[in-house]
């Protein structure tokens, strides 16, 4: 039997939920400046788009017309950021140490999808994912994911963005108890996980940042170009992406005729209404 470890959070993923509107929100991505990858069709019956970077990548993730009741783990949830994957090395390791925590975790579970390989031959993707039960995480889905095949993923040739995109640098959950909704990722990694941040509380994830701000701390740092909750639940409500010069995604908006918003930090941000239902900043590192 595998035995428990130290799990570090690292970024593996985020998943924004686009639900029927796969064309629709994949254009208003590459109007936004993003490379993505050909939809993908997953053996779950899902089907997806990546923006793909040096670590982490962005799913864009829905269904064909006739899928919808294949997924139900992603039918409840809002159109917008809906997930958060952690990288998983050893899948056994993940769950004996998530079940040792008391995390409720499900089985890992396996599946796949066709991707064109670098030499145009068809290759399969193939991934082992542990799973939250959908109680845990409000409108959204917290889980791991190991890549058995990455080189089938990270490829070279789609990390180059128009806008400058360089990677994640920020994952933005709004709530109304930070600490309350914090404990989760505190039983999966650890105590002392999280630190203090104006707002709220925040842990690193690898090169990436997540946020965990009270509404107002969000309408605050985001001009309010962030989507809410209508019943006031938790919601993942943000990203940033990191760029080495404001310059490039403002003449991607400009010539798309994108409205954004210069913020307190120094950064840009796009209204929900333009980026998939999420608040989309650049921001310089």
């Amino acid at each position: 039997m595998t035995s428990p470890g130290l799990i570090r959070p690292v970024l593996d993923h985020v998943v924004v939920n686009v639900m029927t509107r796969l064309d629709e929100v994949a254009a208003q991505f590459t109007r936004l400046g993003f490379q993505l990858t050909a939809r993908g069709h997953h053996s779950l019956g899902s089907s997806n788009h990546l923006a793909v970077f040096g670590e982490g990548y962005l799913e864009l993730l829905g269904f064909l017309p006739g899928n919808e009741g294949k997924r139900p783990d992603l039918a409840g949830h809002p159109a917008g950021l809906t997930g958060l994957a952690f990288k998983a090395d050893d899948p056994a390791q993940v769950y004996a140490t998530m079940r040792a925590r008391g995390v409720p975790v499900r089985e890992p579970m396996s599946f796949a999808r066709p991707v064109a390989a670098p030499d145009r031959s068809t290759a399969e993707a193939r991934f082992t994912v542990i799973t939250m039960p959908p109680e845990v995480v409000a409108n959204g889905r917290t889980f791991f994911c190991h890549h058995h095949t990455p080189e089938l993923v990270w490829r070279p040739e789609w990390q180059a963005h128009r806008n400058g995109a360089l990677g994640i640098a920020e994952f933005v959950i709004a709530s109304h108890e930070p600490a309350r909704t914090a404990a989760l990722y505190e039983a999966m990694f650890g105590p002392h996980l999280t630190t203090p941040v104006a707002g709220g509380l925040s842990f690193a994830a690898g090169a990436m940042t997540v946020l965990i701000l009270t509404p107002d701390a969000v309408a605050e740092r985001y001009r309010d170009a962030a989507p809410v909750s209508p019943d006031g639940a938790d919601r993942m409500v943000a990203l940033a992406f990191a760029v080495r010069s404001l310059d490039a995604p403002r003449a991607v908006l400009d010539s798309a005729g994108i409205p954004y918003t210069a913020l307190p930090s120094g950064g840009i941000v796009v209204p929900h209404a333009f980026a998939g239902n999420l608040a989309l900043s650049f921001v310089e590192r």
